[in-house]
């Protein structure tokens, strides 16, 4: 047991206890065993301050729980030796919570005329004036600080003042580090610094996210870059990392990471993919794993995509794991089935190119799609156009059409309604450059052909602005010399130059010579070489019978699959809201 003070060790700020007053209260709890009481012990302890003769009142409440044979009024006897100061008010605590008490103090100052004796009376009067004068910058606080205390915390405002300083020498902005736990020493907060510096951060970086300057080398930081980097994730793109997601620095290795890395393996993500999904997507080493990323996951597979593909749609766009599946996947979905395209097609669509679900649907996809009718693309096609090339509805769409139309009309005189016609047959020719347009339209009027016809063979075959003119100078060659026909047989079938010369014209005109037949190049081209056999065997031949256009079948995005992949009905959609 720790002795208790002995008056002479205890500094004289305020005189002994110079009146001891107590009462009692004692009550039976029903709660306790009948032999435990629960008594109530007030005392006043009235100071006075040897000099001054100011006095200060604490009236002390004690709950003392004792057996009923406590003798109260011995118990204060026995300890009227010990007159405690309160500025020694840690010793005292500590002997009275040896006799289990549990204790509330409540103090105030008192400026009455209370004393115990004449003399101190006499020296209370003649001191009063000058300690109402200063009773106001006293405060209660004050006679409960211990001097260490005050002292520890002036030294740790002495600390956190030279840190800032240190931040702000080198371009560091510590407004928003108030409240976060910052090293003591400028070293240490040094040492951060320049691990992070290290690391291929900026002063830039440290100011976009100041908190990282709450995590230490090595508890925070080393561990969690030794874990990704085991995973696989290149040192290279750790900077990159870091740069978009500084979060990870505080995270768990064990609570945190490791059971995202985990769940990531069992959506079927290759082990040597994981880390190129982090690289690509470090964010998601903050999800948790019952939020979003599952009921993504779980919509996408209702829709339609092929669990077996899941793993491959994750690794080519993992930032799908962020995003809602009521407010952005399902919308979006329903958007492109308004326009016309089946909802499987949508899924196949997104097994192929799951960026697709990043455009925005208010902000890209729907205005782009008014773009495309604004620029006669008919209603009817708007859905075919979207699904062959679905990656048109995420660019900067009305500035390329109009730009592209201007164009076109100038070098050849394309109409607005000719080059909705364009859009409609080849909607990649709105990222065509100039240059390339220009070198095929020369090779075209080299060949013989006038402006207006070229441009009846772009309305007709949008593709030839942007085939190999090599190649197309070949086929051109043995069209004039081998196959003896008129350049209006290529005006009205300019896809001839789509064909290639060794595998599909040369073997084809070589049958059709030797039995001596006239056709079209529709009727001799547009079709299967298995088909083109069984024509060539037919008694009569229907010149007609390939003459028609040829239109996109959403029947070659629904090919079916022959996993189960969808057990999901459609008003299971109102889940993920």
């Amino acid at each position: 047991m720790t002795p208790l003070p002995s008056q002479k060790s205890i500094h004289p700020s305020f005189s002994f206890v110079t009146e001891l007053r107590y009462s009692q209260r004692t009550r039976t709890t029903t709660r306790r065993p009948p032999q435990l009481v629960v008594a109530t012990v007030s005392l006043s302890l009235i100071c006075t301050h040897p000099q001054r003769g100011s006095h200060v009142e604490f009236a002390v409440s004690l709950n003392i729980g004792v057996s009923d044979n406590f003798d109260y009024i011995n118990f204060l006897k026995e300890h009227e030796d010990y007159k405690p100061c309160w500025h020694h008010e840690a010793q005292f605590f500590a002997f009275i919570m040896r006799k289990d008490i549990r204790l509330t103090i409540r103090s105030h100052y008192s400026a009455t005329g209370r004393t115990l004796s004449s003399s101190s009376t006499d020296l209370r009067s003649s001191k009063e004036d000058k300690f109402n004068r200063k009773r106001e910058q006293v405060t209660s606080a004050s006679l409960y600080t211990h001097p260490r205390l005050l002292r520890m915390k002036n030294e740790r405002i002495a600390n956190r003042t030279r840190v800032y300083e240190l931040l702000r020498s080198i371009g560091v902005v510590p407004d928003k580090l108030d409240g976060l736990e910052l090293p003591v020493t400028v070293e240490v907060m040094q040492e951060r610094v320049d691990f992070l510096l290290k690391l291929g951060l900026t002063i830039e970086d440290i100011n976009n996210y100041p908190l990282v300057l709450g995590c230490t080398v090595k508890k925070n930081m080393i561990p969690v870059l030794d874990y990704i980097g085991k995973l696989g994730v290149r040192k290279s793109t750790f900077t990159e990392f870091l740069r978009r997601y500084p979060q990870v620095l505080h995270a768990s290795v064990v609570v945190d990471l490791a059971p995202v890395v985990k769940y990531l393996q069992g959506m079927d993500i290759k082990p040597d993919d994981v880390p190129r999904v982090l690289e690509k997507y470090p964010e998601v080493l903050g999800f948790k794993l019952e939020g979003t990323m599952s009921t993504s996951v779980a919509y996408l597979i209702g829709i339609g995509v092929a669990r077996r593909e899941i793993g491959g749609v994750l690794t080519k766009y993992p930032e799908i794991l962020g995003l809602r599946a009521g407010r952005v996947i399902k919308p979006f979905v329903e958007y492109l089935e308004s326009l016309g395209i089946p909802r499987l097609a949508v899924a196949r669509l997104i097994e192929k190119r799951p960026y697709i679900l990043g455009f925005g649907l208010e902000e890209q996809v729907k205005p782009n799609a008014k773009s495309l009718l604004d620029y006669h693309v008919r209603q009817t096609s708007l859905a075919a156009v979207v699904a062959q090339y679905p990656e048109i509805i995420g660019i900067d769409l009305e500035t390329k059409l109009l730009n592209q139309q201007g164009f076109l009309n100038s070098i050849i005189g394309l109409a607005p309604d000719e080059f909705g016609s364009v859009v409609e047959k080849m909607l990649q020719i709105v990222n065509l450059s100039d240059r390339t347009i220009v070198k095929h339209v020369d090779f075209l009027k080299e060949c013989g052909f006038s402006s207006e016809q070229v441009k009846k063979m772009v309305v007709g075959c949008p593709q030839l602005l942007a085939l190999n003119t090599d190649i197309m100078k070949l086929s051109y060659d043995y069209f004039k010399t081998t196959m003896g026909r008129p350049l209006d047989d290529l005006i009205m079938f300019p896809a001839f130059f789509t064909y290639g010369l060794e595998s599909t014209i040369k073997p084809k005109h070589k049958l059709v010579a030797k039995k001596g037949v006239k056709c079209s190049f529709a009727w001799l081209l547009n079709c299967s070489n298995e088909k083109f056999e069984e024509r060539m065997n037919y008694d009569s031949m229907d010149m007609e019978e390939m003459e028609m256009e040829s239109s996109f079948d959403f029947n070659t995005l629904m090919e079916p699959r022959y996993d189960d992949y969808s057990n999901y009905e459609d008003d299971r959609d109102d889940e993920y809201l």
